[in-house]
């Protein structure tokens, strides 16, 4: 009898080993790959900063102060002003609140299109060639042209509807998130593929089970995987999109703090004498780098974690 529960204890461990749950896989990711555990702490810190960090450092990033404008780094001030005033610390914060929100919103939306893509074009084969060629048509366009023009088309009418932040915030989501699945559909599509030649999809095919219970029962729960890596990546992808429209001057309001809109608003200062002009450029800069960073080096560790071939040496 013990050596009956040993060898089914073994065949647990072979198969928990073999087939990790999505959680085992992010811990095998995190205790196996060094970078993971810095950028893990790193973005917990920059998350933790940038929620918890107000509610201690009180200071108004939209107020004004002209006494104390293009200050340098101070007790007061610990990032230094603006030339209107306005503490770049506070400002910092609130614009890493923007950018999380935005790349999180945008990530699910991006990953629920690309999942229901991904799993419609590989279960329905009569789809698969349809579904597949939008994919195709949609990484052959060129995206940040059609992000300005879809901007400049929607922003004043979704501004009018929910509010001068609150419709530029839907818009901005929406646009990254329908320009961004592709990649998703096209992983999930192969996994989708692979997993319904499996012997339990067959024998729940085989018994009459619909199509829809097949793929939320069975195909769904074993795709997880490499969707957590994409999402991971999906977030780092929708901060830099985000920064990159603020910093052109189409994503929030001007004297809306948003880490793209920072960049633009100390880089002409470069060069000037000016006590802080590093300080404005660095730390939004930085603040951006240092997310990306960090998400990317924890999507590689997921990455790595369900490749077989990389996680059993």
């Amino acid at each position: 009898m013990k050596l009956e529960n040993l060898a089914r204890a073994d065949l647990s461990i072979q198969q928990a080993r073999e087939h990790p749950s999505p959680w085992m896989i992010v811990w095998i990711a995190l205790k196996s790959h060094k970078g993971a555990l810095v950028g893990a702490g790193v973005f917990s810190f920059i998350v933790l900063a940038v929620l918890v960090g107000p509610l201690f450092y009180t200071v108004d990033p939209q107020l004004t102060d002209y006494a104390v404008r293009n200050q340098g780094i101070s007790w007061q001030h610990p990032l230094g002003t603006d030339n209107i005033g306005r503490d770049m610390l506070a400002q910092v914060l609130s614009g890493g609140r923007i950018a999380l929100a935005v790349g999180f919103a945008a990530m699910l939306l991006s990953l629920f299109l690309g999942t229901v893509v991904g799993v419609i074009a590989g279960y329905y084969k009569r789809l698969d060639g349809p579904l597949m060629r939008l994919t195709d048509l949609f990484l052959a366009m060129p995206l940040l042209p059609l992000l300005l023009v879809i901007i400049l088309l929607f922003r004043d009418a979704l501004r009018d509807i929910f509010g001068l932040e609150f419709g530029i915030f839907i818009l901005i989501v929406f646009v990254i998130g329908i320009t961004s699945w592709m990649q998703t559909a096209r992983i999930v599509r192969g996994e989708t593929l692979a997993i319904k030649e499996r012997e339990f999809v067959l024998a729940a095919t085989s018994v009459g089970t619909s199509g829809l219970h097949i793929i939320s029962t069975h195909i769904l729960p074993n795709i997880l995987s490499p969707i957590m890596v994409s999402a991971t990546l999906g977030v780092a992808s929708a901060i830099i999109t985000e920064s990159a429209l603020s910093f052109l001057g189409l994503g929030f309001p001007s004297d809306f703090p948003t880490w793209g809109r920072l960049l633009y608003d100390g880089a002409p200062w470069i060069g000037i004498d000016s006590t802080n002009w590093l300080v404005r450029v660095f730390a939004p800069g930085i603040a951006i780098s240092l997310t990306v960073l960090s998400v990317n080096y924890i999507g590689d560790a997921l990455r790595d974690a369900i490749d077989p071939r990389v996680r059993n040496k």
